[in-house]
């Protein structure tokens, strides 16, 4: 039986890298032989922690999402063709006897060959950034903003700076506002508002017809509510345990409320087109970068440093065995 190493949670709190056993590749997949991946904060906080609240989501786990690699083997009804292709991977059922959530977070996966995406145009580096860009993408389709529309984006994370400039290359006018300065500093707005120093409803100044929640914040979408406009949108694009609102403002403004999960068919592939065309600009996104074999480390990074967008694991010089160590 194959074996490779992985990214595993093996309890609340704790990361390792692992051996794990590989399922024999199927006629209609591919293996792929990771070289970058990174990791998702607001997904893999919940489960380091635990608290993922599906049952199929038990401890131990390999996560991931956003795995770039090439393909290093096909099975036998995949055209050959596709063999040293770089591709997107989001996530992967491959192993025997461990809980994969999503299962990206592995030196060699396999999947089949109609989920892989190529990085046709894409920096491979960049390509771990299809599935949150993806995710926004849906989102701002759900809101379907119009030319000259005003919206605010509360929070510059990645999925938050996603969502802004895909609704601003949609022509809208939009308010992007942080608490971390150095996440601004990355960020694309018509308006940037750092929130510690100024007050985010003297700086929007005219009402807004969306706010987009990218914070999972409770607080700080509450504190924008005076902004909206009668019959405006709250879209919600951070990941909640509960939701507490103010029933008033909501009743009177008569607000609507959407919720986006994850993408739709065809989005990876849209978000990859607008990316290689240079029309979804992601470069400044990816700052940090580590060895694989520092994952407690870059774990450490993603979910407690707020100036971290986003890291990238690199896999490409070997994954040598890392220290357990509790996050």
């Amino acid at each position: 039986m194959r074996h490779t190493q992985a990214v595993v949670i093996a309890k609340p709190g704790q990361v390792e890298l692992q051996d794990v056993a590989l399922r024999p590749c199927g006629p209609t997949e591919v293996v792929v032989q990771t070289a970058y991946t990174s990791i998702s904060a607001g997904t893999e906080r919940m489960l380091l922690a635990g608290q993922m609240p599906h049952p199929m989501l038990t401890l131990p786990v390999i996560p991931g999402y956003e795995t770039v690699g090439r393909i290093v083997e096909v099975g036998p009804d995949v055209s050959p063709e596709w063999t040293d292709r770089w591709v997107y991977v989001g996530g992967a059922q491959c192993y025997e006897g461990i809980n994969a959530a999503w299962g990206g977070q592995s030196t060699l996966i396999s999947t089949d060959v109609q989920r892989v995406v190529p990085l046709d145009g894409v920096r491979p580096q960049q390509g771990v950034l299809l599935a949150l860009a993806a995710t926004a993408l849906h989102g701002v389709d759900l809101l379907d903003p119009k030319p000259g529309e005003r919206l605010l984006v509360l929070g510059q994370g990645p999925v938050g700076q996603l969502a802004a400039r895909l609704a601003r290359g949609r022509q809208a006018w939009v308010a992007v506002a942080d608490r971390n300065p150095n996440r601004l500093a990355h960020a694309v707005g018509d308006r940037i508002v750092h929130v510690e120093t100024e007050s985010l409803t003297t700086a929007v100044e005219e009402p807004v017809t969306a706010i987009v929640e990218a914070t999972g914040s409770m607080a700080a979408l509450a504190e924008a509510l005076p902004l909206l406009t009668s019959g405006g949108t709250i879209l919600l694009l951070g990941y909640y345990q509960t939701l507490q609102l103010p029933y008033m403002p909501l009743f009177l403004k008569e607000v609507r409320l959407l919720t986006a999960r994850e993408w739709a068919p065809g989005d990876l592939l849209r978000c990859r087109d607008l990316i290689a065309s240079g029309a979804l600009d992601v470069s400044a996104m990816l700052t940090h970068s580590m060895p694989i074999s520092e994952v407690v480390t870059a774990y450490d990074l993603a979910l407690n440093d707020a100036d971290c967008l986003k890291v990238v694991l690199d896999w490409t010089n070997g994954s040598v065995n890392a220290r357990k160590e509790a996050i």
